[in-house]
């Protein structure tokens, strides 16, 4: 009887590729990372990485999508057990955010490739959807919480969306610069210090 080999699937080979990249782009550098680099850290050949990605640049903002994308899952299943903004605000400080996502462990290797993509005019189109799309989420999470709660938001979902994610942004950018007065948990406090103030997710 033959034995019958395994060949890792598209995803996975895709997953492969993420997690090496970020492990490289970490220690090089995006500018200072090649192809080759890349898929040997994989464990693949340069053929299969072109398989996968057309260019690094299309690799990275595949990157920033499947971390837009888990994210996306990660707080919309949290929603359904946490209806309540308070509940799910407190929820999110014991979430993990790293499994599967490179992004969601490196708030630096995100800042980077975020920056590298805004640089080039060309990609920056890409780089406003996954906003677009982050600040949606964020959006419908207060919209479904406030419905939870029986009160009327404060702000518009949509500015708050946009506020939420430019606080998150900060936050992120100024513990890499000054942890010491920047706690890992400042984004969330500051999150639950907001929600208090404009009462949106009193019960």
């Amino acid at each position: 009887m033959s034995r019958l080999r395994t060949r890792p699937t598209r995803d996975d080979t895709r997953d492969k590729l993420f997690e090496a990249a970020a492990r490289v782009f970490e220690e090089h550098g995006i500018g200072g990372a090649s192809i080759e680099t890349i898929a040997a850290a994989a464990g693949f050949t340069r053929g299969a990485f072109y398989s996968n990605f057309k260019s690094k640049d299309e690799l990275i903002i595949a990157m920033l999508e499947d971390h837009v994308e888990q994210t996306s899952r990660r707080h919309l299943d949290l929603l359904t057990r946490h209806g309540n903004l308070t509940d799910f605000i407190e929820a999110m400080k014991t979430m993990d955010r790293s499994q599967h996502d490179p992004l969601g462990r490196s708030p630096l290797l995100h800042m980077e490739m975020i920056l590298f993509v805004a640089r080039a005019e060309k990609r920056r189109p890409e780089l406003a959807k996954r906003l677009r799309a982050g600040r949606k989420l964020i959006a419908d999470i207060l919209e479904t919480a406030a419905k939870n709660s029986g009160k009327k938001p404060a702000f518009t979902p949509a500015w708050m969306g946009a506020i939420v994610l430019a606080m998150e942004d900060g936050f992120r950018l100024h513990r890499l610069i000054d942890p010491e007065t920047t706690p890992a948990d400042s984004f969330l406090r500051a999150i639950s210090d907001l929600n208090r103030a404009i009462g949106a997710g009193s019960a």
